[in-house]
């Protein structure tokens, strides 16, 4: 992936007021080779999005996916934040939780499509996260089915509390999951404990399948690390988006 092409890339930084959360959040914003805001684009909403900009390498690949793949162009919108909060904010059982959703549905969202030519319909509109990114994610779908209804889940961390929600809804076959978690992530430890992600994810297939969700699941070799999640990226994006 040396070929200059991918590299150049029109990324804007944002940053925008949320009342919810009582602070500043930084967004940050990819725009597609040829963008043309008469024009509009699906839209892929990143948790962590530093992370995915910055190891992920998410705006490289999808300049590699547009120009040579033939992908369609599509604008990616990373949503940072502050890691001493994370679990706060992505974890149902957080403080920090209900706000963070509400600023994400409520004022994010609003702020991005009122300045980019972003499509409207919820299968336009992709939610992306690692670990409890995929977590919030889920969660941020779930309860906004008019908003969202495609989800890539890299190693998601879908600890009690979030397979409780799943159990407590009855009908998901509004939503459609990329889900991946690696082999080598049975003993990972996280702020909150050690867990076996593999069976984590296993479990909440299941609740999902069970309750009308449309589920790609994928075990692969990899560990709970960007190193392994970068180059699933590629696939994840070319399941929703070719």
């Amino acid at each position: 992936m040396t070929d200059s092409r991918y590299l150049k890339r029109t990324i804007i930084k944002e940053e925008i007021e949320s009342k919810h959360l009582g602070e500043k959040r930084s967004l940050r914003i990819y725009l597609p080779p040829g963008y043309n805001e008469i024009l509009s684009y699906p839209v892929v909403y990143c948790q962590d999005g530093e992370e995915f900009f910055n190891y992920g390498r998410i705006a490289t690949h999808a300049n590699r996916l547009i120009l040579d793949d033939g992908l369609d162009p599509f604008i990616i919108v990373g949503v940072e934040v502050d890691t001493s909060v994370r679990t706060e904010e992505y974890a149902p059982f957080g403080n920090r939780f209900n706000a963070y959703i509400a600023c994400f549905t409520e004022e994010i969202i609003p702020y991005v499509e009122s300045k980019y030519p972003i499509r409207r319909e919820p299968e336009e509109r992709i939610l992306a996260g690692d670990s409890l990114g995929g977590t919030v994610s889920l969660h941020i779908a779930m309860k906004n089915p008019d908003l969202f209804s495609k989800i890539i889940s890299l190693s998601g961390a879908f600890y009690e509390k979030s397979q409780q929600l799943v159990t407590e809804e009855s009908d998901l076959s509004f939503l459609s999951l990329y889900m991946i978690v690696g082999l080598q992530e049975d003993h990972y430890t996280t702020d909150t404990g050690t867990y076996n992600f593999v069976e984590l994810n296993r479990t909440t297939k299941v609740l999902l399948e069970e309750r009308g969700a449309k589920v790609q699941y994928l075990e692969k070799d990899g560990k709970h690390l960007w190193g392994f999640w970068q180059n699933e990226l590629p696939d994840a994006l070319l399941h929703f988006l070719k």
